[in-house]
């Protein structure tokens, strides 16, 4: 019989040897890796940018992209403390933005894991699950079917 060990995962994001934490959030088809930088000034940076310049590409309002992305430093009260390098890929501009604020609270609970109850009764915890339909054969979108022609 082989030695069969049940290994406790930790559902902590990892803390690396530099003070860094590591967390991935995921959207639709975005994929975020965060770094939390403590002792930091609150600066987000995304694929090498100020979050609000990366963003702003698509015509989001500044305002707007700094709310909803530090939405998770401002429940729990820890708003310019970190300092955020993320990492992104696939998908659209608010699908990386849903994903680096999943990155983001994940990586919090690290820090404190207590912010749990005040991340998770906001929502801030929770991967959206909903994806695109993949579309089928004989229509021309998921559910969008041939035009009929009476005459």
């Amino acid at each position: 019989m082989a030695n069969t060990q049940t290994q406790t995962v930790s559902r902590l994001p990892k803390v690396l040897p530099d003070g860094k934490i590591h967390a991935i959030g995921r959207r639709k088809e975005s994929v975020a890796r965060v770094f939390l930088k403590p002792n930091g000034d609150g600066a987000v940076i995304v694929n090498g940018r100020p979050a609000e310049q990366y963003f702003a590409a698509d015509g989001f309002i500044k305002d707007r992209v700094a709310q909803l992305i530090k939405k998770p430093f401002a429940v729990t009260g820890t708003m310019n403390r970190y300092d955020v390098i993320a990492t992104c890929r696939g998908g659209g501009f608010t699908g990386q933005m849903e994903a680096v604020r999943l990155g983001i609270a994940r990586a919090l609970l690290a820090v404190n894991p207590d912010y749990r109850t005040v991340l998770r009764k906001e929502g801030l915890l929770t991967r959206d699950p909903r994806m695109v339909e993949r579309k089928k054969y004989g229509f021309h979108k998921a559910r969008r079917g041939q035009q009929f022609s009476k005459r």
